[in-house]
């Protein structure tokens, strides 16, 4: 299974390529491997002594942004296809909701509020799947 969302048997590869449905785009939408890398990687700093821990999250959290949507584009890329613009925004958003979500480095703000975070991570990860990211490649150049 590839990371790119299939939606219409024309995107499909082979005969037996099956759509993607709500849960298969869930899945290929969120950057697991992103956010567990985040996951980690925020553990050890916060276990850390000696460390300016709130501005090495905040580059680090621009740092993985940026990475996350290189890595969607990776993962998304097929020869002969458009790039996966509008999967890649999609999971790049959905990365920042994950890390708003779980607190760090957000929490240092004085407006958060971690029930903010559930409650925008809960209805992102509800309504992501009902985006259809078709590219349309039938376009002609004029």
């Amino acid at each position: 299974m590839g990371r790119r969302i299939i939606t219409s048997q024309l995107q499909a590869k082979g005969e037996e390529a099956k759509l993607d449905g709500y849960f298969d785009k869930l899945i290929k939408y969120i950057p697991t491997e992103i956010v567990g890398a985040w996951i980690a990687i925020t553990g050890l700093i916060k276990g850390a002594s000696n460390i300016p821990t709130n501005t090495i999250l905040w580059i680090l959290f621009i740092i993985f942004t940026g990475l996350t949507a290189v890595y969607i584009l990776k993962q998304t890329f097929q020869p002969k296809k458009p790039l996966a613009i509008k999967q890649t925004s999609i999971s790049t958003l959905a990365f920042i909701v994950w890390v708003f979500a779980l607190g760090e480095p957000f929490n240092r703000l004085s407006s958060y509020n971690p029930v903010y975070g559930s409650i925008l991570l809960i209805l992102y990860n509800l309504t992501i799947p009902l985006i259809n990211p078709v590219e349309d490649s039938n376009k002609k150049s004029v």
